[in-house]
């Protein structure tokens, strides 16, 4: 199958830097960096087979959630990861 373009996006207007990472980058927190628009937007378009993956930002060093993710799972740091299913 092929690869779909997925857009990761959150809004952090004080940050300095946002990453995404996941288990489609093995959790590499310096892997995915974001780019921010004048509103404090930040975004990053990423190419990813069909599947399910778990993933967070990194927000100035800080793993944070998506609070616009659907789906969230705990994980085996007792808290959890957000989840994103490619179709």
């Amino acid at each position: 199958m092929a690869k779909k373009t997925v857009v990761f996006k959150c809004k952090a207007p004080e940050a300095r830097r946002v990453n995404v990472c996941g288990s489609f980058n093995n959790w590499n927190p310096a892997g995915i960096e974001a780019k921010k628009d004048p509103r404090g937007n930040w975004s990053v378009s990423v190419s990813l087979n069909p599947g399910r993956y778990e993933y967070k930002f990194v927000i100035d060093g800080a793993w944070r959630n998506d609070p616009n993710a659907r789906e969230s799972v705990p994980n085996n740091i007792g808290s959890a990861n957000d989840v994103l299913v490619v179709k």
